[in-house]
């Protein structure tokens, strides 16, 4: 299993700091807005989502979250962006795994509140360079626990004849390869960070 501890969290933490306010719509919305106007990579800006200390890849409690590579050029929709882009180089991170232990990823489904976003759909499709489906249900957790509820008292015989029976997806988003490209040199930097903040850190 692979976890970003802040995944969500980095998005509303930055809603909640620096005033997305709902008066004139969804915060969200207004937040996706504003990072579509910016291009893949966000012109070289990185989000390190450690928030809360990290679990995957790295089992660091301490690890800090960190916004590099600000110049007087980036504005607030790159910025959002950027946290969009570092959440999904850190899911990455769990896929990069999986290729280390020959372990094929054949389906990546999405779901829960960063489903909802076409954009941080097509941003993870684009740095996972796989296709994303997503999963027709509004809140993945508890869907999952509904349906292992569902197997402990028989409604089905398994966890697998379950899905088979109750789980739907409605989209597929393929990654647009020229988006791939730049969004992977961008995760070459930033496999850089953690070991960067870790020193930082250390002292």
């Amino acid at each position: 299993m692979g976890v970003t501890q802040a995944a969500g969290l980095s998005l509303r933490w930055f809603r909640d700091q620096f005033g997305v306010h709902s008066e004139n719509g969804d915060p969200y919305d207004l937040m996706t807005a504003e990072a579509a106007s910016v291009g893949p990579g966000s012109d070289g800006l990185l989000w390190a989502p450690y928030l809360m200390g990290e679990r995957t890849p790295h089992l660091d409690p301490n690890a800090r979250a960190a916004l590099v590579g600000l110049t007087a050029s980036h504005t607030r929709a790159h910025v959002i962006r950027a946290v969009m882009e570092g959440v999904a180089f850190s899911l990455r991170d769990s896929f990069e795994i999986f290729k280390e232990m020959n372990v094929p990823v054949e389906t990546i489904r999405l779901g829960g509140g960063g489903a909802r976003s076409a954009l941080w759909r097509q941003i993870q499709a684009d740095i996972y360079g796989h296709a994303v489906t997503i999963v027709d249900a509004e809140e993945g957790a508890a869907y999952g626990v509904a349906i292992l509820a569902g197997v402990g008292i028989g409604i089905w015989p398994s966890v697998d004849v379950a899905c088979d029976s109750v789980v739907r997806t409605r989209e597929t988003v393929e990654p647009n390869d020229t988006a791939r490209e730049i969004l992977d040199r961008q995760y070459e930097s930033y496999r850089k960070l953690y070991p960067a903040l870790q020193s930082l850190n250390a002292r």
